[in-house]
């Protein structure tokens, strides 16, 4: 287990002070493997702002710790990772678990050890039903499914063939997706799936692409296996249908894998991604365009939505500590669950015993991919 952790163990932030003077944020992340795409703008976020943090004098006064681990996109990984992260000493909290998988393996050990746990992933299951120190930032992906159907709706699309990945995600939305449908009017006609090594969807969406009177097809899915729909979807030719997918691919690296093959495709996203189409009286821009900036400065790389998770959960325990005026787990937890009306790159929060998300459906912007880039869709 030793080996496994020191494998996994990408470094720890450096702090020129005595151990007493330190404060410890842990966090693990998908940095390599399927989900990288997502790990990798989470890891590099949390560096730069803890390195801000810390220039700015820290929190409370102690400099911040950051001990971040590499599950490689595994979620017995991750529980092993997270297991030896409080074995090692103690942290005022742990942000990560970039996947749903991830995130639902770590959950118990946190909340066994009573320390407050940030999740970046999308799965509603995270957060429902509502555990004493688990939160989550992302939208949930019953949010997502939501927010798909009431855009079917407006452009007058109800006939569906749903396509749905075996992970965490893919799994947990196409249950969610086909529970709410229903009261958007949307009917399921077609339900596949695909594995998460596949290569090739093109057997599932031609199944797809024969039912009669198809008006749409939703990808419910994340990491490479969406760029693969795409690009088969474009492959067979679909005339006249719609293609979403789900929040899960909202990075730009998902248009340089599918490249004119994504051209049209909708999806649900937190606003970063059209940060600059933005009207100056939205009370997030401010915040967004101050990441994008960062972010872009630092790392020569275009923003994600998944390195905004990351910032958003940073910030909440960062915003906590100080309005506790403590960095004790369990008083960290306590300010968490009261945040209000915190500004983040995802939404607004505001966290209540019985909503550990914080966030409306309304935080969900619907963009379309033209020429290339995001697009705040009509």
């Amino acid at each position: 287990m030793r080996a496994l952790a020191l494998a996994g163990l990408l470094s720890v932030a450096s702090v020129p002070a005595l151990a007493q003077d330190t404060v410890t944020i842990g966090a693990v992340l998908s940095v390599t493997g399927a989900a990288a795409f997502l790990g990798e703008p989470e890891e590099k976020t949390l560096r730069i702002y803890v390195d801000k943090l810390n220039a700015e004098g820290g929190l409370l006064g102690k400099q911040i710790k950051l001990v971040i681990y590499d599950d490689g996109s595994d979620a017995n990984k991750a529980r092993t990772f997270a297991t030896r992260l409080l074995d090692d000493g103690k942290i005022a909290a742990m942000i990560g678990g970039t996947t749903t998988g991830a995130s639902m393996a770590m959950l118990p050990v946190f909340e066994e050890r009573g320390v407050p746990f940030i999740s970046l992933a999308s799965g509603i299951s995270i957060i429902e039903p509502v555990h004493k120190f688990v939160f989550k930032v992302p939208h949930t992906d019953k949010m997502a499914c939501e927010r798909i159907f009431e855009d079917m709706k407006a452009r007058g699309l109800s006939k569906v063939g749903l396509i749905s990945g075996s992970d965490g995600l893919g799994q947990s939305m196409r249950d969610q997706c086909v529970a709410v449908a229903p009261r958007f009017g949307v009917q399921i006609v077609a339900d596949e799936k695909y594995g998460a090594r596949d290569s090739d969807m093109t057997a599932q969406l031609a199944k797809i692409k024969a039912v009669p009177g198809l008006q749409a097809v939703l990808n419910a899915g994340a990491g490479q296996s969406p760029a693969i729909v795409t690009r088969n979807f474009a492959q067979l030719g679909f005339s006249n249908i719609a293609l979403y997918q789900s929040h899960g691919v909202a990075s730009k690296s998902f248009i340089e894998l599918t490249g004119a093959s994504a051209e049209g495709v909708r999806l649900p996203s937190a606003a970063l991604l059209i940060a600059g189409q933005l009207p100056a009286s939205d009370v997030q821009k401010p915040v967004v365009m101050a990441y994008k900036q960062t972010y872009e400065t630092a790392t020569g790389q275009p923003v994600s939505t998944f390195g905004g998770h990351a910032y958003d959960a940073l910030m909440i325990v960062a915003d906590a500590a100080k309005r506790a005026k403590s960095l004790d787990p369990e008083k960290l937890r306590d300010a968490i669950e009261t945040t209000k009306e915190f500004v983040g790159t995802g939404g607004v929060f505001t966290f209540t015993p019985k909503d550990h998300l914080g966030l409306e459906p309304s935080a969900f912007k619907m963009i379309v991919i033209k020429n290339g880039d995001w697009t705040l869709a009509n």
